[in-house]
């Protein structure tokens, strides 16, 4: 079956990355407003009996998401044999309960709309805090990337001497995967109570770890607060500038901007959401998994 890749605006990089090692061609679409503020969708190239990958990255999702829907929809009408949705950045995964009365579960209400003009989703490391996977959420085949191998392979080729410093003990888990992957070392930050408003943060081992390049990884980055924070209990201990790594560059408001002047030597991100900061390529891992997906369709 000959693939079809169309980038949602703001994807095409992505898109061509993904084409080109999916064998595949890039097809040409008009989206645009009318005055009155309606969506124009127009498909100009052939999609007739072609499997149509549609790349759109669903952070901020509202103004997305009418364009991949009337895309989809339209690609269907004109014989494309199926719509595949590549989503690295998936949205709407935190509300997966009602944690006060009235409010909606909207990652259900989501799930249900994207399943109804998608025939799978890929997406990479989503929020899935209570749910244990995509499956109880979207009701077509669909594909989990994780993208520690990628983040462990750049540290190896990257930083010489790095330690992996973990916020806090929940996230000793994911630093571990990452920092066994990568041949490194890790260490949690230590939280010790002295009383309600007195914590003090220390860094275990740190004389170990004097010499050696402290690496924060993280999944989203939005705000940036944890990584600062930590960055000033490492900066206190007397630790080298770190390296943050984030998978997705959420970035809400002044935050990556937060960030660079909090003092760290680096900030390095994914490409699931496009961003200055983007550094480490999956777009390889994706074409792959997108593949493979299509033979469940």
């Amino acid at each position: 079956m000959k693939t079809i890749l169309f980038s949602l605006p703001g994807n095409e990089e992505l898109t061509e990355l993904m084409a080109t090692k999916m064998d595949a061609e890039v097809g040409q679409a008009t989206l645009r407003k009318f005055p009155d503020g309606e969506s124009y969708t127009r498909i100009l190239s052939d999609v007739k009996d072609k499997c149509v990958v549609l790349v759109c990255t669903l952070h901020e999702p509202d103004e997305k998401l009418l364009s991949l829907y009337f895309l989809s929809h339209t690609a269907k009408s004109l014989g494309a044999m199926c719509t595949c949705l590549v989503a690295p950045y998936l949205a709407y995964m935190r509300q997966d309960k009602v944690f006060n009365e009235g409010e909606g579960v909207t990652s259900g209400f989501f799930g249900k709309l994207i399943s109804g003009f998608a025939d799978s989703i890929t997406t990479v490391d989503p929020h899935l805090h209570r749910i244990s996977s995509l499956g109880e959420v979207y009701q077509i085949p669909n594909k989990v990337i994780q993208a520690a191998d990628a983040i462990s392979e750049w540290i190896k080729e990257n930083i010489e001497n790095p330690v992996l410093i973990g916020p806090d003990s929940e996230s000793e888990q994911w630093v571990s995967e990452v920092a066994k992957n990568a041949g490194a070392p890790f260490t949690v930050l230590q939280k010790v109570r002295h009383g309600d408003r007195d914590v003090e943060v220390s860094v275990p081992d740190v004389d170990i770890y004097k010499d050696a390049t402290p690496i924060l990884v993280d999944d989203i980055i939005s705000t940036a607060r944890t990584m600062i924070e930590t960055v000033q209990h490492l900066k206190k201990a007397g630790m080298k500038p770190p390296i943050c790594v984030g998978i997705h560059a959420v970035f809400s408001g002044n935050a990556y901007q937060d960030l660079l002047d909090s003092g760290v030597e680096k900030i390095v991100t994914c490409n699931t959401i496009p961003h200055s900061s983007n550094g480490i390529d999956l777009s390889d891992i994706m074409a792959k998994e997108v593949k493979k997906l299509m033979h469940h369709i």
